[in-house]
C-alpha cells in the first residue's frame, strides 16, 4: 500500500517562498480593483467622515490615487443625478456605500441598493439619478484614472458596445 500523499511528494508549497507571489501593492485586474472597492466600502472608517451634502451639486471627494486609478467618493441628494454619459477611456467599478440610485442604460433601468456594485467598460453609456427620498452616497474606482466625462443626449447615446457586468455585495 502506497502512503504517499501530495504534501510528501511535492513538499509543502508555503515553505517555499520563492514559490509563492508577492501581495501586489495596487490593483491591476477587474477582480482586484473590485475587491479595493468592497474593501474600503467594508470600512466605514475611511470614508464616512468626509462625506458632505450639497443641494446645489452632485459632492464628490478624490478618497484615493494608486499607479494609473483613482477613487472617488460622491454624495446625492434625492432629485440629483448624472445625466447621460460614458467615462471615455476608463473602465469602473460603482459601489452604493448608502442609499439607493437608479441607473438607466439603453437597456433599462435598474435600482441600485446599499452594496450594489457595477462593473464597466470603456464606453459604456449611462445615467445614475437618485429618485429616492433620502440621500445616498457612492464610491467610483476609474481604471485608468478618469480624465473625460462625455456627456450624451437620449438621441445620440451610442449603444454599449461592452458588455458590463454584475457584482452585488451582500
Amino acid at each position: 500500500m502506497n502512503s504517499d500523499n501530495d504534501l510528501q511528494i511535492a513538499g509543502d508549497l508555503l515553505e517555499v517562498p520563492h514559490l509563492l507571489q508577492a501581495p501586489r501593492e495596487h490593483p491591476a485586474t477587474v477582480a482586484e480593483f473590485v475587491g479595493l472597492a468592497r474593501s474600503i466600502a467594508a470600512d466605514r472608517s475611511q470614508w464616512e467622515h468626509l462625506v458632505r451634502y450639497d443641494a446645489t451639486s452632485r459632492w464628490y471627494h478624490r478618497l484615493r490615487t494608486g499607479p494609473g486609478y483613482e477613487v472617488w467618493l460622491l454624495s446625492w441628494v434625492p432629485g440629483q443625478g448624472s445625466g447621460l454619459h460614458d467615462h471615455g477611456r476608463s473602465s469602473g467599478v460603482l459601489t452604493v456605500l448608502d442609499g439607493e440610485l437608479t441607473e438607466r442604460t439603453e437597456r433599462g433601468t435598474r435600482a441600485l441598493g446599499t452594496g450594489s456594485q457595477r462593473v464597466f467598460a470603456p464606453g459604456y453609456v449611462h445615467e445614475v439619478v437618485n429618485d429616492a427620498l433620502e440621500p445616498a452616497v457612492t464610491l467610483h474606482v476609474y481604471y485608468p484614472g478618469l480624465t473625460e466625462m462625455p456627456m450624451h443626449t437620449a438621441c445620440t447615446a451610442a449603444p454599449a458596445t461592452y458588455d458590463e457586468a454584475d457584482v452585488v455585495t451582500a
